[in-house]
């Protein structure tokens, strides 16, 4: 069954208490963090105080923090501590995958892969078994409200049947160009987890729009 992923990216930091609130009681389980550090992306966006505060808004949540960053493995500690569930890190920004998972192993989280629209799925050859997660992003990160890009669905599919093929249980998270019309579409290619930024934050009733997206998806 599909999940949706409110990404804090896009709230309104003036009712961020209310919007986080709206989006629970909506339905949503995860809660995503986009971390980056004006370095690996140009932007520059939260630190471990926005995780620990989304931690103390919604105790019960499930908060998935993916850092976009370079050296990841000096934060693993910080965020692990803020209060994040799960830590994605850039195979681009990374030379030792097993250290980094190792390090976010030991802090008693879960551990996640995230790839670059352009990077091949072939990295992850010989660490798939090792994660919890693999995000793929369908955009060029850095930004929210960007375009999905054309063909990303078939990445999502190549990776879903490897995972299949392999017999693992590894979440395939989705996160960039996610809109009302694509949604549904997104989860049918094999996306488990979808995260959408604009599509819930911006919403007129953000209560209403995380149910009505989160029973289009639950089916798949």
């Amino acid at each position: 069954m599909a999940k949706l992923a409110p990404s804090i990216l896009s709230c309104d930091f003036s009712q961020f208490r209310e919007q986080l609130l709206a989006a629970w009681e909506g339905g949503a389980e995860i809660i995503h963090v986009d971390v980056m550090d004006g370095h690996f992306v140009p932007n520059l966006t939260f630190g471990p105080p926005i995780v620990e505060a989304v931690r103390k808004v919604l105790p019960e949540a499930f908060i998935d923090v993916h850092l976009m960053m370079d050296n990841p493995c000096r934060f693993i500690r910080d965020f692990a501590q803020a209060g994040a569930d799960l830590i994605s890190f850039h195979v681009e920004a990374v030379a030792d995958f097993d250290a980094a998972l190792r390090e976010i192993a030991k802090m008693g989280k879960k551990g996640g892969l995230a790839l670059c629209p352009g990077t091949p799925l072939s990295v992850l050859e010989h660490v798939l078994e090792k994660v919890s997660l693999v995000l793929l992003l369908t955009v060029n990160p850095g930004f929210g409200g960007q375009r999905f890009i054309p063909g990303m669905e078939e990445k999502i599919r190549a990776l879903r049947r490897t995972i299949q093929e392999r017999g693992l249980k590894v979440d395939v998270e989705i996160d960039g160009g996610v809109k009302e019309e694509n949604i549904e579409f997104l989860a049918s290619c094999g996306a488990s987890i979808i995260v959408a930024g604009s599509l819930v934050f911006t919403a007129s009733d953000i209560r209403e729009t995380v149910r009505r997206l989160t029973r289009a998806i639950r089916v798949y």
